[in-house]
Parts: structure tokens; C-alpha cells; sequence
């Protein structure tokens, strides 16, 4: 499925052809010539192209000019949907809902752009594992006490009432056992707070058991290493611990297979995941160790190994890396720092799904551009610093850069593969789900010829549906609202088949908002890209837009009555299922009448359509009315007598043109220049619904079941030009008419539509249950 791009910098998309209803002379009547017949009211196409937005202009400045096919005719009757307010483009779509309950989205809006653009370094939760590994580090000067004294204040000053450190919206066994045995062994080493002490080691003591009952999955990064770590500083320090106790045991176990994955020697020599657990480690060389450091002078960011390694080494760089963190949070430090990259990337991935990225595209576009300042040709991590590439952030990174205009190689997830297998990070012990997840998502935005997309894509396809199949789609990198659903969708419906419409409505039952948490060395939170605001402003956006998508669909209902089509058997759930999806994939309140076009001229294109080819004295018909058309001054022409549905067809026709012109968003050559183009759009399909041979109409379209609508590839091709003219965007279609663009770009609409004809990925859903009975409460 093709993405909307704003209107703003969205670029034309009109055919190349120029019809040449639009070259009139006063005094003599207009034959066209074509490759089909020289009655027909069109050039050839050798010489259509380059003239068409000239001869457009003048003829639409030409007052009171006949035009041969379709003359434009007052309206009886308004049959408007919605009155388009006087607006400028650039204006919000909250300031441009019209007949909509008032919702006062501005506050949200504002609130939601001060957090985008406050982006740093990334705002994260404290971990209380790093804080006690920065309480740690002895005063460097040989004196006596800790060097960060704040950091051991800011453990004083939260243990939870249950007597444990950690995440205290949410139990995690994992994550409670480490931060509590940690800021014990550090309150310990300073002989501080005994009765905190005690009360840790009981807590400790009465939850170890449950070590044994929790998922692997959801394990905090290096646990397995770190733990063991920490069991033996308090060993070190006298402390009574149950160091026997049976869940110990695959602890331990775990830890030796995955120190086994890289020699330590490689280790000292190459960058591994393994930088960010030194703290876990022994009889490392810390002098081949310390060029492994990243420029901001941390081991990949990670504040506890970097104290571990400034206890160790007293090196400056690493002494200037916890300084600095110490003094942004005051004393507590988080599990990794920075995570700017991390933030920037997830932030606008949320506000895309959530389907409010729209009102942000400053703060969006910025983001990307901070993004592709750090991309290098390996890949990038979480931090812009980073000097180990992972495949996650890469994977979000190259899709959301290349959705965004950005030229990034494909040839990067080559760091990522070895031996036909994908990887994370040098050193995993284990695949992650949102790893496999987000590099499919990033597959699927593949051009042709980019294998190394395609095996990544089948890879992580065929490991995401055996995961679903096991029942086991959890991660170890976050506990979100509903990660097996995220996971359905994705693999369901892929980028090219994506209504961005049902994707914000089903995130919006996916993402926890505030509750998703994820998952470092310990549990923790990321509040610029999971909150409850985006939440609440995503419900309301989607809310409002709903009751006017339902305003609007009770206004098409009285168009299809009006426009007769009934006698042709369309039915009212043809011109629903029409709307669906145009609703689905242009949903913005400001683009009421590129929807309404959609829907109008697909279900009218397709009845003419089906009319002219089921009876070839039809087809003579309609030659008769290009020729010779309703502007003649007999209101009834001969020709059309006895033909009542005929007529229908052209009053309904010239009523739509109409419609369509007053709806258009004003264009500076004038009302009658749209006028034009629309005709000339008509005139061109027209034809070649005309001339086109029946078996090749039949072979290059598809009806979907249960519907009389047929989608034709002409047809498909009409409605981009009408909404391309209903937008107001006949300044890009100027640009692209009068190069060899216009005709490069039919060819490529077409293949794609050879391409994609035949996945009819709406055909069983039942659009009343979808636009009229969807809750309006989310």
C-alpha cells in the first residue's frame, strides 16, 4: 500500500497525457486524432504531452468557451459532503475539522511538541544495579569513603516499601533480586544504613525461590553474568546471603556457556556485547580493554561496567563518562547512557502508528536528520557515540530513513548475517523477538534487487511465525501491552498492503503507553517514547476523525441516490467498500475531498466501465457523447433517446465533475482550469475504456467478492489524477507533465499495479463493522 505523504511536500502524481478537450476554437469544431481513431477527442500521444498544462491555461481562461465530451453544468442540487473551510494548507488538521464536536486538542498537541523537542540524550529511569555499582568506586584520591556520595544517597533514599530496590510499578524476580543485592553489597562496603541492609537480605531471602519460576525470556541483559558478580562481592563482605540455594545452580550453568561463546583473548581485541557486562567478569586485561572504550570514555555506554572499569583502572575518561551521569541525575544513574538514537527512532516510530505523526512533522523531520547525521555504513547502535552496531536500532533506523526520502544501503545488514543466520550483537547467546521483528519491518521496504532484504525478510518471517506457533512471543528487550499482536499484524499485512488507518486503530490497542517497560540490566523506562499522552492525544485524534468519516459517509449515501446508479445494480456496500478504503488510507480531516473523490469516481468509473463493455452498440454510444457530448443546445440529443441510462450515466458524470471542481482546493490559474482537468482526466479514461478489447479488460481487472465493483488498472490510474487535482496539486503535476516524469511514472503505477492486482487483502472484511459500528470510545 502506498503512503500518503502530507500535501505539503507531497509530490504530483498526474499521467502524462493531455487531452485535447482543452484546445477549443470558436469557430470550428474539434477533432482529436489518436492512435484508436481520428474521431476521438485526443492528440496523439507523441505530441499530448509537453502541451497539455499550456493548452490547459488558455483554454480555462477562455469565458464562455463550448468544450467538446463533457461541458460543465450548474448543480440543482449541492451534494457536498463537507464545506472544506478557507484555510491555508499548513494549518493543523485540529484548526480545519469541520462539523465535529469540539475536542480541545491544542494542549495535548503542545504538550506532546515540548516533549519532541526537548530530545537530548535520551530521558531513562534510574537503575538502582548502576547506581550501587557508582557508589562503589572509592574515593579516588586514597582517601577513605565513596568518590559519589550522592549515589549512595540515592539509594538511602529509595528502597521500596516491600524492602527491595527496583521498578516499582511492576515485579520482576529478575530485576528485584538484582538491584536489592546490589545497593545491599554497596551499603554494606560503606557500612551504612544496617537496618536497609537487613531488611534487603530478607527480602532476598524470602523471594529466591521465585529465581526458578520466572520465563528466560524476559531475563535482564548479562544477568546470568552480573548476578554471580554481585553473589560474590557479598560473599567478600561477610554478608549472609543463601549462597546455596538451588536456584543458584542454572544461574551459574548459564554463565559459563555464555562466557564460553567469545575466547577472552578475542574479547581484549574486538567490540562484544561483553563490554557491557565487565562488572560480571575477572582476569580481564585491562590495558587492551581500555581502547575498547567509546569516545564519550564509557564501555558501550553502560554506567555500572564503566565504574567496574574505573575501579579497576582510575582512568580519567571513564572518571569524566560517571561524573557527568552522576550530576545529570543527581546522584542515581541509568542502566545505559545515552540513548538519543534509541529515543529519536522509537519516538517517531510510536507517533507514526499511533496515527499523530502528522501533527508533528517539524519535530519528526529533525528527528530523522539527527538520525542520518550518526548512520554509518556498519549500522548504529543506541547511542550516537557508540562504537558497536546492533541490529535493532539499525533495523528502525533504515526503514523510518528510507520512508523519509533518506538514501540509506541495504548492504549494511551484511554485518548482521553469518552463515545464512542474522544477528543482533557479536556475543548473543539468543535471538531477540522485537530484533527479528523490526528487521522484518525494515525488509519489507525493499526495491528490487536487493537480496540481502529478501533473505533478511524470509529469515526473520520464518523465525517470528514458528515463535507464534510455539506460543512463545515474549522478548528480552520489553514487556509491552501486546507484542504477539504486533507481531500478527506486521507479518499479516505488510508495508506495501498497510492501511495506515487500521494500523492506528489496532496500535491503539497494542501500545501500554506508560506500562511498557523495557528490559536492560535491569527493568527500565523510556518516557518520551512510551507514555500515556500519545496515548490519550492518538484516542482523541482517532475519535474525532471517526465522526466525521461517519458525517461524511452519510453524505456519499445521499449521492449514490442521487446519481441513479442503483439501475446499474451498485449497491450501497459497493460505494462503502469504496470508501473504506479510501477512509483507510487518506484519513486526514483536512483531505475530506480526496476521499470524497476516491470514492465517487471509482464507483462511477467502474459502473461506466462495466457499462461500455457489456454491449458494443454502448461503446458506439459513448464515441457519440465524446463526440458530440451535452453542450449542444438540444438539453435531450437525438442520439440519447430511448437510452435512459445513458443519460443517467452523463448527468451523473457531469454533476460529479462538478462537485469535484468546488471541492478542489483553489488553484491560482482558476475554477475553470480544474474544471478542465478534470475533464480532460475523464475524457483520456474514457477513451480508453473504449478501445480497450474486452478480453484485455477482463484479464487486467478484478472484482472483489461480493461487490460489482471492478478495479481496472485506468481506473486506478483516473483516481490518482483526480486526486492529484482535487489536492491543489497542480503545481507538482505542471512539473511532472512537461518532462518525461509524467510518462516514466504511468509505467511504474502500472507495473505496480500489475504487481499488486491480485492480492485482494480487504475482500472478506465487512466494512459496515469497520466505519459505521466502530466504537467511537478507544
Amino acid at each position: 500500500m502506498q503512503l500518503h505523504p502530507p500535501p505539503a511536500r507531497a509530490s504530483g502524481i498526474f499521467g502524462s497525457r493531455r487531452c485535447a478537450l482543452l484546445q477549443v476554437k470558436q469557430s470550428d469544431s474539434c477533432l482529436v486524432r489518436s492512435k484508436y481513431a481520428t474521431t476521438v477527442l485526443m492528440e496523439p500521444a507523441s505530441t499530448r504531452s509537453a502541451r497539455w498544462m499550456v493548452h490547459a491555461t488558455y483554454v480555462s481562461h477562455a469565458e464562455g468557451t463550448k468544450v467538446a465530451g463533457l461541458q460543465t453544468n450548474p448543480m440543482k442540487e449541492e451534494t457536498r459532503i463537507t464545506k472544506q473551510p478557507e484555510k491555508p494548507l499548513y494549518f493543523d488538521d485540529h484548526e480545519v475539522i469541520p462539523k465535529v464536536p469540539e475536542v480541545d486538542f491544542l494542549p495535548l498537541i503542545y504538550q506532546v511538541r515540548a516533549m519532541l523537542r526537548s530530545m537530548n540524550d535520551g530521558e531513562i529511569s534510574i537503575s538502582a544495579y548502576d547506581t550501587a555499582w557508582v557508589a562503589l568506586v572509592p574515593r579516588l584520591d586514597g582517601g577513605d569513603g565513596p568518590q559519589f556520595m550522592t549515589s549512595v544517597n540515592w539509594i538511602i533514599n529509595n528502597q521500596l516499601p516491600d524492602n527491595s530496590w527496583g521498578d516499582a510499578a511492576l515485579f520482576s524476580a529478575y530485576d528485584r533480586m538484582m538491584n536489592t543485592l546490589a545497593c545491599v553489597v554497596a551499603l554494606t562496603k560503606w557500612s551504612l544504613e544496617p537496618s536497609k541492609c537487613k531488611k534487603g537480605l530478607s527480602f532476598l531471602e524470602d523471594n529466591m525461590w521465585r529465581l526458578t519460576k520466572e520465563d528466560l525470556e524476559p531475563m535482564p541483559v548479562g544477568f546470568e553474568i552480573a548476578f554471580p558478580s554481585l553473589i560474590e562481592a557479598a560473599r567478600s563482605l561477610g554478608i549472609e546471603f543463601p549462597y546455596e540455594h538451588n536456584a543458584l545452580q542454572s544461574i551459574y550453568y548459564n554463565r559459563e556457556v555464555k562466557l564460553n561463546l567469545i575466547p577472552k583473548d578475542l574479547m581484549h581485541n574486538i567490540l562484544t556485547s561483553f563490554l557491557y557486562s565487565l562488572e560480571g567478569m575477572l582476569g580481564l586485561d585491562w590495558q587492551k580493554l581500555l581502547k575498547l572504550k567509546s569516545s564519550d570514555g564509557s564501555f558501550l555506554c553502560s554506567p555500572s561496567a564503566t565504574a567496574y572499569a574505573l575501579m579497576q583502572t582510575g582512568d580519567n575518561k571513564c572518571f569524566e563518562y560517571i561524573s557527568m551521569i552522576v550530576k545529570k541525575f543527581n546522584g542515581g544513574v541509568p542502566n545505559v547512557y545515552p540513548v538519543d538514537l534509541f529515543e529519536h527512532l522509537w519516538a517517531v516510530d510510536r507517533l507514526e502508528r499511533l496515527g499523530i505523526s502528522r501533527y508533528f512533522e517539524r519535530e519528526i523531520e529533525y528527528c530523522m536528520d539527527y538520525v542520518k547525521r550518526y548512520w554509518t555504513e556498519e549500522g548504529i547502535c543506541w547511542a550516537r557515540n557508540s562504537n558497536v552496531a546492533d541490529l535493532d536500532d539499525t533495523s528502525m533506523a533504515f526503514r523510518l530513513l528510507r520512508l523519509h526520502g533518506y538514501d540509506v544501503s541495504p548492504s549494511v545488514f551484511k554485518h548482521f548475517e553469518k552463515d545464512g543466520e542474522f544477528f543482533c550483537l557479536v556475543g548473543q547467546s539468543s535471538q531477540a523477538i522485537t530484533g527479528m521483528y523490526n528487521m522484518n519491518r525494515a525488509a519489507q521496504i525493499s526495491f528490487p534487487g536487493e537480496d540481502i532484504l529478501q533473505h533478511a525478510r524470509a529469515f526473520s518471517y520464518k523465525y517470528l511465525r514458528e515463535r507464534e506457533a510455539q506460543g512463545t512471543v515474549c522478548d528480552k528487550w520489553i514487556i509491552s501491552k501486546d507484542l504477539p499482536g504486533e507481531v500478527q499484524y506486521t507479518l499479516d499485512f505488510p508495508w506495501y498492503a498497510n492501511l495506515p488507518r487500521l494500523e492506528a486503530r489496532t496500535y491503539l490497542d497494542q501500545y501500554g503507553g506508560s506500562d511498557d517497560v523495557w528490559i536492560g540490566k535491569t527493568l527500565y523506562r523510556m518516557p518520551l517514547v512510551n507514555n500515556n499522552t500519545y496515548l490519550e492525544l492518538a484516542r482523541l485524534d482517532f475519535n474525532s476523525c471517526q465522526v466525521l468519516h461517519q458525517l461524511e459517509w452519510h453524505g456519499l449515501q445521499k449521492w449514490f441516490t442521487r446519481s441513479g446508479l442503483k439501475v446499474f445494480q451498485v449497491a450501497p456496500e459497493d460505494v462503502l467498500r469504496t470508501y473504506f478504503l479510501a477512509v483507510a488510507s487518506i484519513f486526514e480531516p483536512s483531505r475530506a475531498n480526496e476521499r470524497f473523490a476516491w470514492t465517487t469516481v471509482s464507483v462511477l468509473a467502474n459502473t461506466i466501465s462495466t457499462h461500455i463493455h457489456s454491449n458494443f452498440t454502448r461503446k458506439e454510444r459513448m464515441v457519440q457523447f465524446l463526440q458530440h457530448g451535452p453542450h449542444e443546445q438540444n438539453d435531450d440529443p437525438s442520439w440519447f433517446k430511448g437510452n435512459t441510462k445513458d443519460d443517467i450515466l452523463a448527468s451523473a458524470l457531469q454533476q460529479l465533475i462538478d462537485t469535484l471542481a468546488q471541492e478542489a482546493l483553489p488553484s491560482r490559474e482558476g475554477p475553470n482550469y480544474i474544471h478542465n482537468l478534470l475533464r480532460c482526466a475523464w475524457n483520456e479514461w474514457m477513451i480508453e475504456q473504449i478501445y480497450t478489447d474486452d478480453d484485455k479488460y477482463t484479464k487486467s481487472s478484478v472484482m472483489q467478492q461480493g461487490s460489482c465493483v471492478v478495479n481496472g488498472k485506468q481506473t486506478c490510474l483516473l483516481l490518482v489524477k483526480v486526486i492529484e487535482i482535487c489536492a491543489g496539486r497542480t503545481g507538482e503535476v505542471q512539473s511532472m507533465i512537461n518532462n518525461v516524469h509524467g510518462a516514466r511514472f504511468i509505467q511504474l503505477a502500472s507495473s505496480i499495479y500489475d504487481n499488486l492486482h491480485h492480492k485482494q487483502l480487504l475482500s472478506q472484511v465487512n466494512p459496515y463493522y469497520l466505519i459505521t459500528f466502530m466504537p467511537h470510545r478507544v
